[in-house]
Formats: structure tokens, sequence, C-alpha cells
């Protein structure tokens, strides 16, 4: 990472998060005890900025600057608010669609995500705020530039984020192998939001219990599953073919 894509030092960290500056995250010397960085915990708290606490090494190799043990990762894009948006597409006679990403930690699988998105016409990715991926320069690259289009939301939580969207309306799906249906057997004409979950465990079986329907990419070969991006583009793109068949 450049090191303009990072701010140093805990007063300069405190500044950028009161001036409202979008932050990724941000990595606090193991040992540090000061009163500015117990001031910059206190301001964090109720955000959805990962804070975490990382060994001397780790930031010295990030950069040779006098960073005071604190490093705060600038995010690349300005993060959308899901309660903010979803009345917004209502407003505008929209029928969304939202993917979901649960656990996907993978910047080019991300990016490659975003770029078929915004192809689609994907009307937002929801993204939790801690153990994912953000949207760094990387990210951006890799989609092409679509997640400088594409609203993306971090939220505290995927789990309430799925309640949030079932409670206005949506029909959620969670995409994984452990489904009987498969992804064409899906009606996706009302409002959808579709789950993909993360490289290694798929989706937390919290929140493969409260989607609405569980459904799957059929698999011929001898690998047991597709890749997330590719996988993501299969369903995103089975919304579309079904609703312009219905227009």
């Amino acid at each position: 990472m450049k090191e303009s894509e990072m701010i140093f030092g805990t007063r300069a960290v405190i500044e950028a998060v009161q001036a409202g500056k979008e932050i990724d995250k941000i990595l606090i010397r193991r040992d540090l005890q000061s009163e500015l960085s117990r001031e910059l915990f206190q301001i964090v708290k109720n955000m959805t900025i990962p804070v975490q606490r990382v060994p001397q090494e780790k930031l010295d190799r990030l950069t040779h600057k006098n960073h005071q043990g604190v490093i705060a990762f600038i995010s690349a894009v300005t993060y959308q608010r899901l309660e903010d948006i979803v009345p917004f597409m209502y407003e505008e006679g929209k029928n969304p669609l939202i993917l979901l990403l649960d656990g996907i930690t993978d910047v080019r699988n991300f990016g490659a995500i975003a770029r078929s998105c915004e192809c689609a016409g994907v009307d937002a990715i929801v993204i939790p705020a801690r153990n994912s991926v953000s949207v760094n320069a990387d990210a951006v690259k890799t989609s092409a530039g679509a997640l400088l289009s594409l609203p993306v939301c971090k939220e505290n939580s995927i789990t309430e984020a799925i309640r949030f969207l079932k409670n206005c309306g949506y029909k959620v799906f969670a995409a994984t192998e452990k489904a009987s249906n498969d992804y064409t057997q899906a009606d996706f004409s009302a409002p959808t939001a579709i789950v993909m979950g993360g490289e290694d465990y798929g989706i937390s079986m919290d929140n493969l219990r409260i989607c609405d329907e569980m459904i799957k990419i059929p698999i011929f070969g001898t690998i047991a599953s597709l890749n997330v991006s590719a996988a993501a583009a299969v369903l995103i793109y089975e919304v579309v073919r079904q609703r312009k068949r219905n227009e």
C-alpha cells in the first residue's frame, strides 16, 4: 500500500476520524497505552472502523515515517449506509438487487465481483466492517473502476443487514452448496438480495438460517465449487435474465 493511502500518528488519525474522513481500518501498536490512544479508542468504539492491535514490526514494515504506533488506512470511496439507500431505491421506482458479501477477504475476488455487479446494474454491495475486504486502491483497480461508481455499504453486521432487508420487503437468497434448489428454479421477480460466502468457509450458519431461500449452482466437474466471483456473476445475470424475460 502506498504511503499516500495512510495516515500516521495518533493525533492525526483522531483528527481525520473527527473530520469525517473515510477510514478502512486502524492499526495500533500492541503495547501502546497513551492518553491519546485511549481517546482514539473512545472515539471509534461506536463506528464501523476496525481497530487492530499489532506488533511494532508490522507498523515499521508499512512505513519508515514516525507513525507513533498508529497507522490508519484511507478508504478509496465514501461508504453508504444501507438504511439510507434502500428507501431511495424504492423512491426511484427500482426493482432493486443487492449483493451481500459474508466474509470475503480476497481483494481480487472483490474487485471482480464489483465489476460484474456494475455491468449487470446491481444497486449496491454490502460488506461487513470487520474480517472482510474493503475498498482500497487494489480493489478499485481490479474492479476496472467499478467501485468508484457502485454504492458500497459497510455495515457492522451482515446478519443485521439481512434482517433489515427482509423487513424492507426483500427476498434474501443464500448461495451455498448446502442448497437443494438449483438457482434457475428461484424466483427473482421481487426486490432481491443475494448473499455470497467467504472463500474458505462460505456463508455463516447464523446467516444461512435467516435467509429466505438457499440456492446452488450445479457442479458437473471434479472441482467442488466455482470461484466466488464467477458464482456471483452467474447468479446476478440470472436475475437480469429473468427480469428481462418478464418485462
